[in-house]
């Protein structure tokens, strides 16, 4: 078990008349961290629903406020697992919350925000509290900030990610049966079975292009052509992945100068476990040609992490000028731009001039030595 950083924030909100939801993908411990939580309650009872059960999505499905009331009348908590499979979600958990406010606390998990943000947007405005969890950060699996652990630790999450069940594996012939079988079982479900996708062959396909593409910037004509289908099926694809929480995209960043106007968008994943068994490439760092581009992805994803939990608000880009200047990383928050370009060597690169140009903007190098610093809290 990990004490996941999300625990104590989400415990804060109960019974504050607002339905909490947790997102995430699959296999990231919803469902863990929200049975833990109910600890918390002793006394409380619970009314737990399985929405991967069809009797449990069935039962929920278009009801109205007297059934619902009937079914849910005696608990204190109502636990709905994977929401988004329930087409009615949205207004089955308003008419539970307008009713019952905070008399009952209504716990939703999901692993489609396709689903359950997008269907549950506009009913639920002002009634939730929402919360993402990703596969464990380096906080979570080092809450004593063991930095030589981490160091010796490194390669393991380079190439098989960070799920806790991979996490928790002993062999790497474990970890790679495990992440394989996650990509496979677990990984495409909502998105081949829930989102019309006719054809798994090129929406596999299409992950494998873009995996071999992390840190670079992605076109999608490009894609378009080597696939032999339409942009627009390239562009809904793509948009299904992120909102599973396979992939995740950085725009680029603009002052609205001529020469650092870019149009594309640069691809990550967020977990690399994933990723490499997308091109089903478990070799040890020192036999790939793709380092560079793990530890970029690895650190992105991590500082991610960080200010979801730690509340930093920001704007994230990459920033590049048409000739070839490049900073990886650009965080816009609290009027300044914080840039930083990830380097597994502790090479320092010198500053882009324009970059330096930005009278607001600052820049830094991040090697393995400095993660203390870049997605830890505090850090001594």
């Amino acid at each position: 078990m990990y004490l996941r950083l999300l625990e104590a924030k989400i415990r804060e909100k109960f019974f504050k008349g607002k339905v909490i939801i947790i997102t995430g993908a699959r296999q990231t411990g919803k469902t863990t961290l929200s049975l833990g939580l109910l600890e918390f309650f002793p006394g409380k009872k619970v009314k737990s629903f399985n929405c991967d059960n069809p009797s449990d999505r069935e039962v929920l499905l278009g009801k109205d406020i007297e059934f619902l009331r009937s079914l849910v009348a005696d608990s204190d908590i109502v636990f709905i697992d994977e929401g988004q499979k329930v087409e009615t979600i949205g207004q089955t958990l308003k008419l539970l919350v307008d009713f019952y406010k905070d008399k009952k606390q209504i716990v939703v998990t999901g692993s489609s925000s396709f689903n359950l943000l997008d269907m549950t947007e506009e009913v639920l405005t002002g009634r939730k509290f929402v919360y993402h969890l990703f596969p464990l950060s380096l906080e979570e699996i080092y809450p004593q900030r063991d930095m030589l652990m981490v160091s010796k630790d490194l390669e393991t999450y380079l190439i098989y990610g960070n799920y806790p069940e991979i996490v928790k594996a002993e062999t790497f012939d474990d970890k790679r049966e495990l992440i394989k079988n996650i990509s496979s079982s677990y990984l495409y479900k909502d998105v081949l079975e829930f989102q019309q996708v006719k054809n798994s062959t090129i929406l596999f396909s299409l992950l494998k292009a873009l995996a071999l593409q992390i840190g670079s910037e992605v076109s999608y004509n490009e894609l378009a052509n080597l696939l032999n289908i339409d942009k627009k099926t390239v562009e809904r694809y793509i948009d299904l992945l992120e909102k599973n929480y396979i992939i995740f995209r950085l725009s680029p960043y603009s002052s609205n100068k001529r020469k650092e106007i870019s149009k594309l968008k640069k691809i990550y994943f967020y977990d690399l476990g994933i990723r490499n068994a997308v091109i089903n490439n478990f070799n040890p760092m020192s036999d790939r040609g793709d380092n560079g581009a793990l530890w970029e992805n690895f650190m992105i994803i991590e500082r991610l992490k960080y200010q979801a939990y730690h509340n930093i608000y920001a704007n994230n880009y990459f920033w590049r000028t048409y000739d070839g200047a490049e900073v990886d990383f650009v965080e816009e928050r609290d009027g300044g731009l914080f840039g930083f370009e990830f380097k597994l060597n502790d090479k320092r690169k010198k500053i882009p001039a324009k970059w330096a140009e930005y009278e607001n903007g600052s820049y830094e190098v991040i090697s393995p030595k400095d993660i203390e610093k870049f997605v830890f809290s505090n850090p001594a």
